[in-house]
């Protein structure tokens, strides 16, 4: 689907709501705001699209904003979906719910998908209780997924020694996953070598054919960013036939070798729900923060035959999905 279609309105909208929705009028959509740090996702709008008509809705308004992986956009874009009076802000990765938070404190905020930790970064006062007009749900909340994806990389190279670590630093949370990566590595016995990618050059000089990079194996941080740019990210690691290990399910269906992760779509799906209360009245503050329960490991074998790697049975068993 064109990109350009999802960054127009889809209907009219009026006033925004104020913190403690109300039931919205019979002949007036919702008027919702969807800030990303990337790019709009299809698949995402998509789903929760769906689950907004399952939940009665046959008509909602969506004004999108997206950053396209210059988080330094956010808070203009944040500001522009308040101006409009849209009555909930749905965010799409850790920097688009930072941006809408500090963007107001009357607009509710539903995070659809963050791979930060809420607490740490300041946009909710717990998981439990968030407090204020910022609810939804999270990816992970910190850096350990990470260290499950850096455990499938050692089982599927037991001699693994060094690891290229993929992170986007205009994430400020990532610094405390590396940090937290580097940690955990050397519980392991394996040497981190970090790869600051904040544009698609850096990861060409990381990768490309003047790479001095010395790593066994890469394995890329959760980021909008660098998701964004999955195609080009999975094609540069394979022409350097390095095993790499991804955060998301999509870098495997892209061509990837391994993904370790939530299914993010079903996280716009359940976004719809929160979306749904706050329009019938419930307060943010008061709606918990969801973490996800379902995690899946994805297997390309394909990928694994272009690098001649031979995938251990035991980890097969356990895979979700197999890419044959």
């Amino acid at each position: 689907m064109d990109r350009r279609a999802f960054l127009s309105t889809i209907a009219a909208g009026v006033l925004a709501a104020p913190l403690a929705a109300v039931a919205q009028p019979a002949t007036r959509p919702p008027r919702i705001g969807w800030l990303t740090s990337s790019v709009v996702h299809a698949r995402n709008v998509e789903a929760f699209r769906q689950a907004m008509q399952a939940l009665g809705y046959s008509q909602i308004s969506i004004e999108f904003r997206a950053a396209e992986g210059k988080t330094d956009r956010l808070p203009a874009l944040a500001a522009e979906l308040v101006a409009l009076g849209v009555d909930v802000i749905v965010t799409d990765g850790g920097p688009a719910a930072v941006a809408a938070k500090q963007a107001t404190a009357r607009t509710p905020v539903v995070v659809g998908a963050a791979a930060i930790d809420l607490v740490r970064q300041g946009v909710v006062a717990s998981l439990a209780r968030p407090g204020g007009n910022v609810t939804g749900l999270v990816l992970s909340t910190g850096s350990e997924l990470d260290g499950k994806r850096l455990e499938l990389l050692r089982e599927t190279l037991p001699s693994l020694s060094r690891v290229a670590v993929v992170w986007n630093p205009r994430n400020e949370a990532n610094r405390h996953k590396l940090t937290s990566l580097q940690q955990q590595a050397k519980t392991l016995g394996i040497q981190i070598e970090s790869i600051q990618v904040r544009e698609v050059p850096d990861m060409e000089r990381a990768f490309g054919g003047t790479s001095r990079s010395r790593a066994d194996a890469m394995l890329a941080v959760a980021d909008a960013y660098l998701w964004s740019q999955r195609e080009r990210i999975v094609a540069l690691v394979a022409r350097k036939r390095l095993p790499a290990m991804y955060p998301e399910l999509d870098f495997a269906e892209a061509g990837g070798l391994m993904a370790y992760g939530p299914p993010v779509t079903e996280n716009f799906r359940n976004a719809a729900g929160y979306v749904d209360k706050i329009l019938k009245g419930a307060r943010p503050a008061d709606l918990p923060i969801e973490q996800p329960t379902k995690f899946s490991l994805v297997i390309n074998l394909r990928a694994a035959r272009a690098l001649s790697l031979a995938i251990p049975p035991s980890l097969l068993q356990r895979a979700d999905q197999v890419i044959e």
